[in-house]
């Protein structure tokens, strides 16, 4: 049974959202006092996180024993996420909250715990994956998954017909919305499964979203760590960074905390944010391998049937928590933490046309004003993750941006010594951040993870103990022909250490800024553009 069409009109939803942006612009004590949540998503390393993996690895269990036609199949439910996720565009955040709040949904029915909520893991205080997380059916790499993954022809033989069945039963709507992202017939999806590239008809390795059972995920039991890199990509500096923006959305991206706003969810990265681009991105590529084991083929946390990973809904988690942290300090000092105007009927009216609820049956047509607040599904985060208590002034421009002079992938920019100072001296969040446009990697320049180095040696390596190292840019997903040109901008996070800048006597100071691959042997990326601010 689908679900019933809206009889909300345009007219009426800008009134409503007009409301709705008032009350979000009061002071937090000034707002209704909210019902307490039904759910509660607790820290994984808590004793309630430890009881909801109990559940959750039930319910995985459950979800992998479905056929494979099954809405709810454990992999169905990850080709929710390959056919129609958002990256790099405002619709990131509220797109994956309606995935884990349908998803949570089914595992709460199919684990038969009525109280299951997804745990969190803030890998800002816990840089590793959890133990338990290594344990049976939460492992991609255990024997529950043999059966299905052991290699591409027993997969393929599981899935693919299955897929196509479905495709023949989507609407007009759904099928143009695939039709953007490249998807007009469902052996185009495929070629994602298999990473075979038709442009060039060649299998790229790195591209293949299907991942054989011992390869699935790169971090073992006994080797649970995020590497240096990674951890200095969600650390307290980067993640309060992210959190300083007073702003949903600015087509300046440092003054944003959402990604780029683009034409629908479908489209590709305009710019990342700087969550998406450092901790989520970086995250995801590390326990999928990429570094270590470039070029690839990756575990599945690496490209879009990444959910194949239980570990993908305790990260996600952390990502939603992150934005209710931010949302929840824009309400505490009387700041919008949703768009105005049109730009909110933008935002909300995207339709949204492939979840599955936690009773199996398809959603149909829903739209992302349905997701943009923890009440549609009733829970709220267990206090104590990373980010509650930093005091963030948000980034202002308290000084003109300055345009760097780009050759090649180094660029050269002039700033004031007191600008330096300040950044220097100034509390957690950095005070200077730089904008760095880079093109969109395809299969003929393949690497997805750039260093940022800040008056380094001229032809230093990326260090992430260096105090030039001002984090790894990540691009996630594959590589693509079809953006060959395209240029995305991220958000950098300059280092907070005094040797990296120089001659820090004089009234001002040329800072160099060069982007190197994280992959050693891959060719230096081109810079496009890059402007320095202040925050």
């Amino acid at each position: 049974m689908r679900a019933k069409k809206s009889t909300i009109t345009r007219r009426s939803f800008i009134k409503t959202g007009i409301v709705a942006l008032g009350a979000a612009t009061l002071p937090v004590g000034r707002l209704a006092a909210q019902a307490k949540a039904k759910y509660m998503r607790y820290n994984v390393m808590s004793e309630g996180g430890k009881r909801a993996l109990a559940s959750y690895a039930r319910g995985v269990e459950a979800m992998l024993k479905l056929p494979a036609g099954s809405p709810q199949n454990w992999f169905r439910n990850a080709f929710i996420h390959l056919m129609d996720c958002p990256h790099g565009n405002w619709w990131f955040y509220v797109w994956h909250r309606g995935y884990l709040g349908f998803f949570e949904e089914t595992i709460r029915n199919l684990s038969h715990d009525d109280e299951f909520a997804i745990p969190y893991w803030d890998w800002t205080t816990l840089p590793q994956i959890p133990d338990s997380m290594f344990d049976g059916v939460l492992n991609p790499q255990s024997q529950f998954f043999e059966p299905y993954t052991r290699n591409l022809a027993v997969f393929t033989g599981h899935f693919q017909q299955a897929l196509v069945n479905y495709w023949g039963t989507l609407t007009t709507a759904q099928l143009a919305q695939l039709n953007t992202r490249g998807y007009t017939n469902p052996d185009k999806m495929w070629n994602d499964v298999t990473g075979y590239d038709p442009a060039s008809k060649n299998g790229i390795s790195g591209n293949m979203a299907y991942a054989i059972t011992c390869g699935s995920r790169y971090l073992t039991r006994d080797n649970p760590h995020l590497d240096q890199c990674t951890t200095y990509d969600v650390s307290p500096e980067v993640i309060s960074c992210g959190l300083s923006p007073t702003l949903f959305n600015d087509p300046t991206p440092a003054l944003s905390f959402t990604s780029s706003k683009t034409s629908s969810h479908e489209s590709p990265p305009g710019s990342f944010s700087v969550l998406e681009g450092f901790p989520h991105n970086k995250v995801h590529n590390y326990i999928g391998g990429v570094g270590p084991i470039d070029p690839g083929p990756y575990g599945n946390m690496t490209n879009f049937l990444s959910p194949v990973d239980p570990i993908f809904f305790l990260h996600h988690s952390n990502m939603d928590r992150l934005w209710d942290v931010w949302t929840n300090k824009q309400k505490q000092r009387g700041l919008p933490y949703l768009p105005t105007g049109a730009d909110l009927v933008q935002l909300s009216e995207e339709p949204f046309l492939f979840y599955v609820n936690g009773s199996g049956q398809y959603v149909g047509t829903s739209k992302a004003g349905d997701y943009l607040r923890t009440e549609r599904f009733n829970y709220d985060y267990e206090p104590g993750g990373f980010g509650e208590k930093i005091q963030t002034t948000g980034l202002l421009q308290k000084m003109p941006p300055v345009k760097g002079t780009v050759r090649g992938s180094q660029a050269t920019v002039t700033l004031s010594t007191s600008a330096i100072q300040q950044h220097l001296q100034s509390g957690t969040p950095p005070s200077l951040v730089a904008e760095v446009t880079l093109p969109q990697p395809n299969v003929n320049s393949p690497g997805r993870e750039f260093d940022v180095l800040v008056g380094a040696p001229a032809d230093a390596p990326g260090d992430c103990q260096s105090p030039s190292y001002a984090g790894t840019m990540a691009f996630f997903g594959p590589t693509m022909n079809m953006l060959a040109g395209h240029n995305v901008t991220f958000v950098v996070p300059l280092p907070k250490k005094a040797e990296a800048f120089h001659n820090l006597t004089a009234a001002t100071v040329a800072v160099n800024i060069r982007v190197v691959p994280h992959a050693r042997g891959q060719a230096l990326p081109s810079i496009k553009a890059l402007t320095v601010r202040m925050r």
